[in-house]
């Protein structure tokens, strides 16, 4: 595990230890638990990022015979 230091005004800096002790953690468990769901998140978007691009991968994607010209999309 790394050490860092943060810089954090004091009034905020207050506030949240306040919330910290209503919630029964401290401040460095609070910044854990934000860390852990920013990465989460990442993950998660990365995971799907490459399930979507084995699918386009592994799709057959079979339009059929059919042709389309503008006139007939736009039925002008």
């Amino acid at each position: 595990m790394k050490n860092i230091t943060l810089a954090v005004e004091d009034e905020i800096l207050e506030q949240v230890k306040l919330t910290a002790a209503e919630q029964r953690t401290t401040v460095n468990g609070m910044v854990r638990e934000f860390f852990a769901t920013v990465a989460a998140k990442r993950h998660a978007k990365d995971d799907a990022r490459q399930a979507l691009l084995r699918l386009a991968r592994e799709a057959a994607g079979d339009m059929g015979s059919k042709k389309w010209n503008r006139e007939e999309l736009y039925d002008r």
